[in-house]
């Protein structure tokens, strides 16, 4: 079986036909049979195979890069965290306020049990105020979760960091 079609309309990417599979798999966000992405994930199922897009015709890989990318800036850089996180067996979802970018869901969990980490993701170089880091780290600890940054580096390699408390 080849894989499934996608379409990019109206500034989304979606899928119907086998939207089902896909979010039982912790994919988008499926309402009422058709299955809603972003831009992250779009890029890693073409990159995986899963799911060809079009818009009018087939878009290639750079194309949906560059769509994804004009959707959301950082669609590249999550979706190097991303592919990093699922090729390692978690299933990933979208953060929720407070800054954070990512919600990852300890294996065999998801649909199951809450988000363990809640995960920024930053560039190599990229800053990010301390204030607003402190406050949003104390947040997801009293939430029960456990805080990391990840960075990507300039050759593609993604390096975790979890964050704590600090008291001085």
């Amino acid at each position: 079986m080849g894989p499934l079609k996608g379409e990019l309309k109206g500034g989304e990417f979606v899928v119907r036909d086998g939207a089902e599979e896909l979010h039982e798999k912790g994919y988008g966000e499926l309402k009422e049979g058709v299955l809603r992405l972003l831009g992250y994930e779009a890029i890693y199922l073409a990159y995986t195979g899963r799911v060809e897009f079009f818009k009018g015709r087939r878009l290639g890989f750079s194309e949906l890069v560059r769509e994804a990318t004009k959707l959301d800036p950082n669609a590249w850089t999550k979706f190097i965290v991303y592919r990093d996180l699922r090729d390692r067996g978690y299933v990933v979802k979208d953060g929720f306020g407070i800054g954070v970018d990512l919600r990852v869901y300890e294996r065999g969990e998801y649909g199951k049990k809450p988000a363990k980490y809640l995960v920024f993701v930053l560039r190599e170089g990229e800053r990010m105020g301390s204030a607003e880091l402190s406050e949003a780290v104390e947040r997801i600890i009293r939430l029960g979760k456990i805080p990391l940054v990840a960075v990507v580096e300039r050759r593609g390699e993604v390096i975790y960091y979890r964050l704590g408390r600090m008291r001085f």
